[in-house]
């Protein structure tokens, strides 16, 4: 197959490539919580089944995200991995349509999450090194954030809710297979093959790369979005698990109504999630990721108090700025910090950790206190994990090439500003 795309062409190319396919990623596991209503009677399902059920996928993302992330780095193979991870979560997402139990469906959302894990690390590799400097911010935006929100949280909610109004939740999740076949089939046709299968591979030094591996650890910037990344994640998931059935139990939302401020949320997601990433292309990293953060801590408190569903749509549609926020801590600014011979296993530490304890261990938690305190409790979990989010952006470097410039030309002649690593 021949590869002639200028720079520019590619770069658009496969950002509409991973687009796809990072947004049919969360399709799939936010299906869970938008069909949990429907079938938590069927299978006899309690707040603590949803909280353990989110925590374990989060659990698998975070083993196979910094493993695959680390070996794919190693390998110098990012797209094989990409197909074979498409097909295998798409697959064990139909087969949650055939599950007769808890039990069951625990099973297979572990093994999705350990599919989907090395997604996000792979395909943000990928158009880091694609991306032309002006326009890395925005490209991963679109990637992580807005792909997201569009496919999983815009489109996801009414087809997922009208599938399971006619036909039932099990088609639901069975039909899903379809998508993830077409994306796996575009993941081979336009992505270009690795480095590694189309020319000779250039080595560094033995041991180098462990050594970068270890300087990770040392990394003010690395360290700080491990730790953003543990409470942000502690917002988002509890946030996204518990919303549904908390509109529907709690205030009384109906099925459709749910769907409609779930779609508002979703349009939100799509909006910010290119937009926080582009802002902080000209304002810089650090302030862009403080401002939304603390706008993202209101979220769930408008979840609480709005007092009509229009009024909690419009209050979504300015609030929910977490996912625009997650680019820049789980992939921008690591990218920025790193060499390109760790990026991967940078992304992939950070994630991985982050699902470890916001995704696995946070709704855990939130699911029992639930169950005791009532769904209400899980929404000031999540206000929190912003917050403290929030505060621990303060002390980033900063590392946006446009904002390093303008530094750099302010700078007297004969010193420099240090920069991170630009790839």
């Amino acid at each position: 197959m021949a590869y002639k795309n200028n720079k520019a062409g590619y770069e658009n190319t496969l950002l509409g490539v991973l687009f796809l396919t990072f947004g049919f990623v969360f399709f799939d596991r936010l299906a869970l919580s938008f069909l949990f209503p429907f079938m938590a009677d069927e299978l006899q399902l309690s707040n603590r089944h949803l909280g353990m059920l989110s925590s374990v996928l989060a659990l698998a993302w975070a083993l196979s995200g910094a493993l695959v992330g680390a070996w794919s780095d190693r390998s110098g193979r990012r797209k094989p991995l990409l197909i074979v991870a498409v097909l295998l979560f798409s697959l064990c997402s139909a087969l949650s349509g055939l599950v007769t139990g808890f039990l069951s469906l625990l099973l297979f959302r572990a093994i999705m999450g350990l599919a989907e894990g090395p997604i996000l690390p792979l395909s943000q590799s990928l158009m880091v090194e694609a991306s032309s400097p002006q326009r890395r911010g925005l490209n991963m935006g679109l990637l992580q954030g807005s792909a997201a929100g569009l496919l999983g949280a815009v489109i996801g909610p009414p087809v997922l809710i009208a599938l399971a109004e006619a036909y039932g939740w099990r088609h639901a999740f069975i039909v899903s297979l379809i998508p993830g076949l077409l994306i796996a089939l575009l993941i081979w046709r336009y992505v270009h093959p690795d480095p590694s299968a189309a020319e000779p591979r250039t080595h560094a030094a033995p041991g180098n790369n462990g050594g970068q591996r270890l300087a990770l650890l040392k990394s003010r910037n690395i360290l700080l979005c491990t730790l953003i990344s543990c409470v942000f994640l502690t917002w988002f998931i509890i946030l996204i698990s518990f919303t549904p059935t908390f509109l529907v139990k709690v205030r009384d939302y109906s099925p459709a109504s749910m769907g409609t401020v779930m779609s508002c949320l979703g349009g939100a997601w799509v909006l910010w999630g290119f937009g926080v990433p582009a802002i902080s292309d000209r304002i810089g990293r650090r302030p862009t990721l403080v401002l939304f953060s603390l706008i993202a801590a209101c979220c769930p408190i408008a979840l609480l108090y709005a007092s009509s569903p229009w009024m909690l749509g419009v209050l979504m549609l300015l609030t929910y700025t977490g996912l625009g926020c997650f680019t820049l801590f789980m992939a921008t600014i690591p990218a920025e910090t790193v060499p390109r011979e760790v990026m991967a296993t940078a992304l992939g530490m950070i994630m991985g950790i982050g699902e470890l304890v916001g995704g696995f261990v946070a709704p855990t938690i939130a699911g029992f206190a639930a169950d005791r305190l009532g769904l209400s409790i899980v929404m000031w979990m999540s206000c929190g994990g912003a917050l403290l989010a929030a505060l621990l952006a303060l002390f980033l470097k900063e590392t946006a090439p446009a904002v390093l410039a303008r530094q750099q030309r302010r700078q007297p002649k004969g010193s420099s500003v240090l920069q991170g690593n630009q790839p």
